[in-house]
């Protein structure tokens, strides 16, 4: 995924819209039949000590501000990318107009800002100093933060914040968890940590079995690292690096990381499980294999989950070409 300038996006939606970036509320365009509102907004995150923007999607029927409440998915952006990114590389705006046309419920949708985090507090955080520093011709607000407690970030203040500010139906039967890439991990991560947050979870080509070795292409049963040394040839040495200082530098916390470890702790706690959906494309070189391994494991514990795989790669034409289905599914679980 390719580097944008997160200011330069924001502005430019803003100025779509016919606003200002000085406001904390947004329009991208106005209202009309049939069609929701995009928002540009920020809120303090406590966790983070800092302001943090997301975009948000409000359905079509939401402007007649007639009390009713509305189910809530959050969409997590991957590596790389932004808030923005659903919005303006995908069109999830037009992808939620058109479900909500042909009958499917409607929902808020919200995309925060989740920096390079990969939705985790990290093992070894950064200063906001040293972080503006390794930023240096990027306006620090953008991706620095002054406390590192990204799960908080995303499961306490943002759920907060968005019940406490848009009319959603707050509690765990409405309310679903998404993401592409880096976000597929991370919705993964918080709805199998949090389940009683979560009623549902999907993933586009997330990275969702850590310690996944082998075989390639995948076939039973699945190979896993007895060491993170044979694992940062499959990562390449940037996400390499991002993952170890998120997670840590020995298999043990990898392992507590790992979805599957994840789900197999719910299950034997006996908690509720967040209904599981998951895609990858063909020629996903990072994710295919790592997929379908994680759809392996849960078959082998007995979690239900739905699994798919399409042609295409880890690029956006692919997420563009599969949110629809993701979200639709999402709109069966918490919408009705």
């Amino acid at each position: 995924m390719r580097r944008t300038t997160r200011a330069a996006i924001l502005l430019s939606l803003v100025a779509c819209a016919g606003g200002s970036s000085s406001r904390a509320s947004e329009p991208l365009r106005g209202a009309a039949p049939a069609t929701g509102e995009v928002r540009v907004a920020s809120f303090d995150a406590p966790s983070l000590g800092v302001r943090k923007h997301y975009v948000v999607y409000l359905p079509p029927s939401y402007a007649r501000n007639d009390g009713r409440r509305y189910p809530v998915v959050y969409y997590l952006h991957g590596a790389d990318g932004n808030e923005s990114d659903w919005v303006a590389r995908a069109a999830l705006d037009r992808v939620m107009d058109s479900l909500v046309a042909r009958g499917r419920p409607e929902m808020i949708v919200v995309m925060p800002d989740g920096d390079e985090s990969w939705y985790a507090t990290p093992a070894a955080p950064t200063s906001y100093e040293e972080c503006a520093a390794q930023r240096s011709g990027e306006d620090p607000t953008l991706r620095c933060v002054v406390r590192a407690g990204y799960d908080d970030y995303l499961t306490v203040d943002l759920v907060r914040h968005v019940d406490s500010t848009y009319r959603t139906r707050a509690d765990r039967a409405h309310r679903a968890i998404g993401g592409l890439s880096m976000g597929g991990y991370g919705a993964m991560r918080a709805a199998l940590r949090r389940p009683d947050l979560y009623a549902a979870a999907a993933s586009h080509s997330g990275i969702v079995s850590l310690l996944f070795a082998g075989p390639r292409p995948f076939a039973p049963p699945a190979r896993y690292a007895p060491s993170l040394d044979t694992l940062k040839t499959a990562f390449g040495e940037r996400y390499w690096r991002e993952l170890v200082a998120v997670i840590g530098g020995d298999t043990a916390a990898w392992r507590a990381a790992d979805p599957t470890d994840l789900a197999r702790r719910a299950r034997d706690a006996g908690r509720p499980l967040p209904a599981l959906y998951f895609d990858a494309g063909r020629d996903d070189a990072l994710a295919i294999d790592r997929n379908r391994a994680f759809h392996a494991e849960l078959a082998s514990l007995g979690i239900a989950h739905q699994w798919r795989e399409w042609p295409g790669r880890h690029d956006w034409r692919y997420w563009r070409a599969h949110v629809g289905e993701a979200l639709a599914w999402i709109g069966e679980r918490i919408g009705r």
